[in-house]
């Protein structure tokens, strides 16, 4: 098999590192990093430590608004997927790479597997319900990390192509988290003794670009009476530059560069408790066996809240204090996302499906008839 991979931020990178560990025992990957993610530290780091070889292609798109990302992944894409004709252009999770890459290779008839399909929020405010939901209509292939998600799916009647395969990210940490332990200096680094500290992220454009939301955060945050290390995101800092670092006086809250993966697994696995808008990191959390407070609405892995290891709160500051103070059950396992060879089970597919298909998949240019 030839396959493209189209990644562009941090989710996208680990997701897809189990992939390529996989396929190209066999067969032929070409990476495409678009540069939605550019900053080196939410980046490159991530390539070197988790031993991903270097992207074949690098689009540099950057930032810019929801149309101007897609569309330039887009036309930048177009002439590497006719160049190379894959076989199947693989996408990952819900960002607005994904959707240009289905997009993109939906005009071009070339099939598309979709790593982590079928998750809802059912928030069509959300760019990211927006994006997951094309993306599944547009796929092929759907690989449902857990049984929730397929669910999902059978109620949009997407049945044909739908696998059940776990979660690549619990892979992942199962990979990775000794060696995370073993090579992380974070700790030492921040002087922080295990379960002596919160961590908290907050990057999502729900929260950030809404100027009430990040200043209820950011004063829950100063009211919390413990250590609490905060890596920000370069988005999320130019929100709070602009409220003028509001609530961030109090001395309890440490602000930090993004951190490497290996950084934010020990942080997260030593941590008392984690606050955060990311659905990675919820997960990560649930893997790790750490509580998670989550400042959203809504939610699309229920799975960690009806164990009881994670609470949907919202961005109101008493709901946020409440939640922090309150006791969390156990953690016991995370087998709703797989036994952690969902990469290996997706390659399979992939080739089963491959076999048969004998017709040439991209005869097109990709040019209007019209």
């Amino acid at each position: 098999m030839k396959i493209i991979s189209i990644v562009g931020a941090r989710p996208n990178f680990i997701k897809a590192t189990m992939i390529s560990k996989e396929l190209r025992k066999k067969h032929k990957e070409i990476l495409i990093h678009t540069g939605q993610h550019y900053d080196t530290k939410l980046n490159k780091i991530f390539f070197d430590q988790l031993e991903v070889p270097e992207p074949n292609y690098y689009l540099g798109v950057g930032s810019g608004t929801h149309a101007q990302q897609t569309g330039q992944i887009m036309i930048r894409a177009e002439k590497i997927i006719i160049k190379e004709k894959p076989n199947w252009v693989i996408v990952y999770g819900d960002i607005n790479s994904t959707l240009a890459g289905a997009l993109e290779a939906a005009k071009l008839s070339v099939r598309i597997p979709h790593v982590e399909a079928g998750m809802r929020n059912y928030n069509n405010k959300t760019p990211e319900e927006i994006n997951r939901m094309l993306v599944d209509h547009l796929s092929s292939l759907l690989f449902a990390p857990t049984q929730s998600a397929v669910e999902n799916l059978k109620k949009e009647n997407l049945t044909r192509g739908t696998y059940k395969t776990g979660d690549v990210m619990y892979d992942a940490v199962l990979t990775y988290k000794s060696s995370a332990e073993k090579k992380s200096k974070i700790l030492t680094k921040l002087n922080l003794k295990p379960q002596g500290f919160l961590v908290a992220t907050i990057h999502r454009a729900e929260t950030t670009n809404n100027t009430a939301k990040l200043s209820s955060v950011m004063k829950a945050f100063s009211k919390i009476n413990e250590s609490i290390i905060f890596p920000v995101h370069p988005r999320t800092q130019r929100a709070i530059e602009a409220l003028g670092g509001l609530h961030l006086g109090s001395g309890n809250v440490k602000m930090i560069n993004p951190v490497s993966y290996f950084d934010m697994l020990k942080l997260v696995k030593n941590a008392r408790l984690l606050i955060t808008d990311s659905g990675g990191l919820q997960k990560e959390a649930y893997f790790l066996k750490t509580p998670c407070v989550t400042c959203l609405e809504d939610n699309n892995w229920p799975e960690t809240t009806t164990a009881g290891a994670n609470q949907l709160i919202g961005t109101d500051v008493n709901d946020i204090l409440n939640a922090v103070k309150k006791p969390y059950q156990k953690i016991k396992n995370a087998n709703e996302f797989g036994n952690g060879h969902a990469a290996e089970k997706i390659v399979a597919i992939l080739e089963e499906e491959s076999s048969q298909e004998l017709e040439p998949l991209l005869e097109k240019s990709g040019t209007s008839e019209s």
